[in-house]
């Protein structure tokens, strides 16, 4: 850790009362209860984060090893109140960011982190904010000593890490990796949470800015080593893969954002050869191609105008067939409802 020793706490999960932020307080206080770790749970409101603990330690009664959480700290702070943000990040080495969209709440915590030297962590899924913050904050963020790590979930830990394990374990140079996303639905009653389908909404709406902060994040595009990775997806926006005996489609995540931040890293402060990459999730038929693009269709055009975005907005289950709520899956779903299967394919042609 680039922070000094001298902090209250050794991690602070911010939001931990949010859908998100009480699956990463539950993980982290297992975690805890193994070692010596110090943590705090941060938000707006401290009755529910004391609630999330509660109901941490009671989902936690038929384990072997008793969750002792009466030592864990309980922060109130606000995205709108840069001084509780400040204090927050002062009382911690790191802090584990789950409040988003990142777009419209991320940017007050990075540069409370960066100012109070905290490393910060997020699992943000949104390539607009990461490069955004990275063109904005690199700098500062050296300067001071702190790690900005953005993605440390299912956006994007198993693409990145996946394509440097390919590195480093393809017999021969890669220059080529493909990846192909499989998500299973096990069970029955899953629906993603609003936040996630509120950042798709704002991300879209606003995608024709993000090549503007491409082109002054990195002015000079990465050297192709080897032949060009195939441009499998044709005019239909899909193809047929017959290894996985999948159709496959472009992922539309951060998955080749953040892939490709890594390899522009990689050349400019190590001198090592980028590697190619392309992302892709499946889809086991043509119907649910077809049942895709429909509300695919419809998403996209209400997504561009201010009334369609409120609608999207007030009616996620409608507009999404059901994959998405204001009030997201139960506990018991989203651990037993979805299982995600990475294939790799790896080249060195």
């Amino acid at each position: 850790m680039t922070t000094g020793d001298d902090r209250t706490y050794d991690l602070v999960v911010f939001g931990a009362s949010g859908f998100t932020g009480q699956f990463v307080a539950e993980r982290v206080a297992k975690r805890a209860c193994e070692g010596s770790l110090t943590w705090a749970v941060a938000g707006r409101d401290r009755v529910k984060l004391q609630t999330v603990l509660a109901s941490i330690s009671r989902s936690n009664t038929s384990s072997s090893t008793e969750l002792n959480l009466s030592g864990v700290g309980i922060i109130e702070a606000d995205v709108s109140n840069e001084t509780s943000l400040r204090q927050m990040c002062a009382s911690s080495k790191v802090l584990l960011n789950c409040v988003g969209p990142y777009r419209f709440y991320g940017e007050p915590v990075v540069k409370a982190c960066i100012e109070e030297k905290c490393n910060y962590v997020d699992v943000s899924g949104e390539p607009q904010f990461l490069e955004t913050m990275q063109l904005k904050y690199n700098k500062q963020a050296q300067d001071n000593g702190v790690h900005i790590v953005g993605s440390c979930a299912f956006d994007s830990i198993p693409a990145d890490l996946g394509t440097l394990f390919a590195r480093e374990t393809f017999p021969g140079k890669a220059t080529q990796v493909e990846s192909f996303l499989t998500i299973t639905n096990t069970g029955t009653g899953y629906a993603g949470h609003y936040g996630t389908w509120q950042s798709a909404i704002y991300g879209f709406a606003n995608r024709k800015e993000l090549p503007k902060v491409r082109r002054q994040l990195f002015p000079q595009p990465l050297p192709k080593i080897g032949s060009k990775l195939p441009k499998r997806v044709g005019k239909l926006g899909y193809f047929y893969n017959r290894k996985l005996l999948k159709y496959c489609l472009p992922f539309p995540g951060a998955d080749p954002s953040v892939v490709r931040r890594t390899q522009y890293h990689n050349v400019e402060s190590h001198g090592v050869d980028p590697i190619q990459y392309g992302a892709y999730f499946t889809l086991p038929s043509f119907v649910s191609i077809l049942k895709l693009y429909f509300f695919g269709l419809v998403f996209g055009f209400l997504a561009r105008f201010g009334f369609g975005r409120s609608l999207l907005e007030k009616f996620p289950r409608l507009f999404s067939a059901g994959m998405f709520s204001h009030e997201g899956g139960t506990r018991e779903s989203v651990r037993h409802m979805i299982a995600l299967h990475y294939s790799f394919a790896v080249s060195d042609s």
